[in-house]
C-alpha cells in the first residue's frame, strides 16, 4: 500500500466513533480565537512523502491546532517549537506552520502520530491507541528510504518501537524513552535508528523541560545519522 493510499484510508478511518464525535464537536463549537476558521475535524493523515529518511511520530493531533488545520503540528504551541526546530535543521522549507496552504514543505522528512483523532484532554486511552496503531505500522513499510525515527514523548516512541517490532525489527534489551535515547533496530540487512526527544507540548518548552538547545541536539543527531547512511 502506498504511502498516499494509507492516508486516505487514515482521514476515512471510523475505528474510534469517540473520537470522531469528540474531534467533530469540537470542530463546531470552535474556540473562540478560531471562529471564524473552518475546522478539519477529521483524523488527521501524516504529514510527509515515501521519499523520507527521517520519520517523527507524536502523540495525537492538538484540539484546535492540528484538528483546525488538517495537518500535523500545524496552528499550536507544539508546532511553533517543533517546525522551527526542522527548519533549522535542513528539514523544513519554513519556521512557521500556520495552515495546509502555507507552503511548508518538508525535506526528507515525515511527520506522523501514535493517535491520529484528537483526544479528550490530549489523552488517548489504551485502546484508542491499539486501533491506530495499524496505521504507523503501514506508514513505516510505505518509507523504504528510512534511517531515523524521532519519538516525540513517551507514547510516541513507544509506538514506533511496536511498530517496529510488527515489521519484525529487533534490538538488544528493552530500549527506555528519554530525551536523547538513541538504540538501533534491525531486521535483516537494515537497521533504522530510533531517537527520543520529550514532547514539544508548551506543558515542557514552557517549563524549561525542553529547551531550544535540546531539541536542536536531537535533530543535529538525527542529520548526522543522515549524513553518515549517505556516505555509506
Amino acid at each position: 500500500m502506498s504511502f498516499v493510499e494509507i492516508e486516505r484510508r487514515v482521514v476515512d478511518c471510523r475505528r474510534c466513533p469517540e473520537l470522531r464525535a469528540y474531534a467533530a464537536e469540537v470542530a463546531r463549537v470552535k474556540r473562540r480565537a478560531y471562529a471564524g476558521c473552518t475546522y478539519w475535524g477529521k483524523p488527521v493523515p501524516a504529514f510527509g512523502n515515501a521519499r523520507a529518511r527521517l520519520l517523527l511520530v507524536g502523540l495525537a493531533p492538538g484540539a484546535h491546532g492540528s484538528n483546525r488545520t488538517g495537518r500535523m503540528f500545524t496552528g499550536d504551541a507544539s508546532g511553533d517549537f517543533l517546525y522551527p526546530a526542522l527548519y533549522r535543521a535542513g528539514f523544513a522549507s519554513q519556521p512557521l506552520a500556520r495552515s495546509r496552504r502555507d507552503g511548508m514543505k518538508l525535506i526528507d522528512c515525515a511527520i506522523t502520530a501514535a493517535v491520529r483523532c484528537a483526544p479528550p484532554a490530549n489523552r488517548p486511552t489504551p485502546a484508542q491507541r491499539r486501533r491506530c496503531a495499524p496505521y504507523l505500522t503501514e506508514e513505516l513499510a510505505a518509507l523504504p528510504h528510512l534511517v531515523v525515527v524521532v519519538g516525540l514523548g513517551a507514547v510516541g516512541f513507544d509506538a514506533a518501537l511496536t511498530a517496529l517490532g510488527e515489521l519484525g525489527y529487533a534490538w538488544p534489551g528493552k530500549p527506555r524513552f528519554g530525551h536523547g535515547a538513541e538504540f538501533a533496530a534491525r531486521c535483516a540487512d537494515r537497521t533504522i535508528t530510533v531517537l527520543g526527544s520529550y514532547h514539544p507540548s508548551r506543558q515542557n518548552t514552557n517549563t524549561g523541560v525542553l529547551t531550544v538547545a535540546m531539541f536542536d541536539a536531537v535533530f543535529a543527531r538525527a542529520r548526522a545519522l543522515l549524513d553518515g547512511a549517505a556516505v555509506s
